[in-house]
């Protein structure tokens, strides 16, 4: 079983970065690609951007130009940098490894960012 634990969340002002980690622990292989998602609230949970094994990224509209992905296979750890941050960003945010028609993972707590305007 493949477990994720989100940190890095918290509140910033619009404009402002924050960087999101994701540590993978268990049945998690280099070769997996990983997404990070969110959720705000009385929505339901959205893609924002995933990375595969060799580096290549994915983003959805609402991040393209201002999020960054990245992965460090040697600490199983995927980040999620967040720049000119809007308050439409303000959501938890996840990690998980899309597989199949599903995730390799539980969705775990997740990370909490709020963009006050």
């Amino acid at each position: 079983q493949v477990r994720f634990v989100e940190s890095g969340g918290g509140l910033v002002q619009t404009g402002g970065s924050l960087r999101l980690s994701c540590a993978a622990s268990g049945s998690f292989s280099s070769r997996n690609t990983i997404g990070w998602y969110r959720q705000a609230p009385g929505k339901q949970r959205e893609l924002v951007a995933t990375i595969s094994s060799s580096g290549g990224t994915y983003y959805a509209d609402s991040g393209k130009g201002r999020f960054t992905i990245s992965r460090d296979n040697a600490k199983n750890t995927v980040y999620l940098q967040m720049n000119r941050m809007k308050p439409g960003d303000t959501a938890v945010y996840y990690c998980n490894a899309p597989y199949g028609s599903g995730y390799l993972g539980n969705w775990g707590q997740g990370t909490q960012v709020t963009v006050s305007s």
